[in-house]
């Protein structure tokens, strides 16, 4: 394909203001990767092996790590994508006070960290506000953070926080959705069911795999309200793979962090991977 040369001076263009971001992202994310990578195969006498990899697998520290992590994006995943949907379809329709509620789900985006983990550690703490309420009503106090409940604590806390993005996602996909497409089913004598998995799901299918990608991707992110909610060492049920890899990094342990990175890292690309690959062939098969 030849190109004209107002297009290749605009193609320029384009590429010198990307250079600042492509630098920046080399520096920061792909050379540091890469030495990661590096460093995770180098063995005790400096030498290329793969024992680090195997230090790492048969470490029972890690492999609680994977396990709770794998949990978590299991349990929480489906619920704040199903959640998102409904409120994003309620939303949708002529509910009062609309525009106050598309701001009040939002909210959680744009609150510091360290404000959310404050309110979290007000209400679930033993002497916290949850645990009062229950003291009033004749209940015994549950030591939230420091039990299994810790799980459910954090899928909450998960949800609560990442609810508002996936419901502006879902938000911007229903209005893009034709009403006539609703008229004419209703002429046809569609019901409510039909016209959800015939038609809202079938438009929704590339903002469902975008919102399904980005909930996965922020699963990964939890540790940091984790960490300033339960600390370094949590309670066993919320003890994830960013835990395990922060302790290798206090004790300087580049090699294993390197290591528990990389496997990491090649899991969130194999999920990504599977997703693409569900999303074109479902694509592929209604159309």
């Amino acid at each position: 394909m030849r190109y004209t040369r107002r297009a290749r001076q605009e193609i320029y263009i384009a590429l010198l203001f990307l250079v600042p971001s492509l630098l920046g992202f080399a520096i920061f994310y792909l050379i540091p990767f890469a030495e990661s990578v590096g460093a995770s195969f180098q063995s005790s006498s400096g030498g290329f092996s793969l024992e680090q990899y195997g230090s790492v697998l048969g470490s029972s520290s890690f492999r609680k790590a994977a396990g709770n992590t794998i949990w978590f994006t299991a349990i929480a995943v489906p619920l704040i994508v199903a959640l998102s949907l409904l409120i994003a379809m309620w939303l949708n329709q002529k509910v009062y006070i609309r525009n106050a509620l598309r701001t009040a789900y939002v909210l959680p985006l744009v609150v510091p960290v360290a404000s959310i983990v404050l309110l979290w550690q007000i209400t679930f703490d033993w002497n916290g506000a949850l645990n009062s309420v229950l003291s009033y009503f004749g209940v015994e106090r549950i030591d939230w953070m420091k039990s299994n409940w810790s799980g459910t604590v954090v899928i909450l806390m998960y949800i609560w926080k990442n609810l508002g993005y996936n419901v502006i996602l879902f938000l911007a996909g229903l209005q893009n959705i034709p009403t006539s497409y609703y008229e004419t089913a209703d002429l046809e004598g569609a019901g409510k069911v039909k016209q959800f998995f015939g038609i809202t799901l079938i438009y929704l299918i590339p903002t469902t795999f975008l919102v399904i990608l980005m909930s996965i991707l922020n699963s990964f992110k939890v540790f940091r309200e984790t960490y300033l909610l339960a600390g370094n060492y949590p309670h066993e049920r919320i003890y994830f793979l960013q835990h395990y890899m922060n302790n290798m990094f206090v004790s300087l342990d580049m090699e294993k962090l390197s290591a528990a990175a990389v496997m990491m890292a090649i899991g969130i690309l194999g999920i990504v991977g599977i997703l693409f690959q569900v999303e074109r062939r479902f694509r592929s098969f209604m159309e």
